[in-house]
């Protein structure tokens, strides 16, 4: 049964930084496109970061570019994204997502994860 399970998700500061992690289970994260989600109250679900399947090369919306990076651990079956710099426009539960296999992140996302919270706030 393919799953997908954060972890990293909590409260800080404005500037301060998190970690995401998504460790992937019963399927090998390398041969997937992989992705970044967030929803933050009242608003519709957007995307964050993505990998290509075919080529690794990431893509970031403009509101996080240069703040946020996105990896994946090949070893760990484990895709991470670093947050830096954080606002509070930040704030949202924060979703990884995996295309289908050899998918493109232009393909749309077909497994989610169940969401982890970040809330950035003094």
């Amino acid at each position: 049964q393919v799953q997908l399970v954060e972890s990293g998700g909590g409260l800080v500061h404005p500037g301060g930084s998190l970690r995401l992690s998504c460790a992937a289970s019963s399927f090998t994260l390398r041969n997937y496109a992989i992705g970044w989600f967030r929803q933050a109250p009242g608003k519709e679900r957007e995307g964050v970061a993505c990998i290509n399947y075919s080529d690794d090369s990431k893509s970031y919306a403009d509101s996080v570019q240069g703040r946020f990076t996105i990896s994946r651990d090949t070893a760990e079956n484990t895709m991470y994204l670093q947050m830096n710099n954080l606002k509070p426009e930040d704030t949202a539960a924060y979703y990884c997502a995996t295309s289908e296999l050899h998918g493109l992140c232009s393909d749309g996302m077909h497994y989610w994860a169940n969401g982890t919270l970040v809330t950035v706030s003094s």
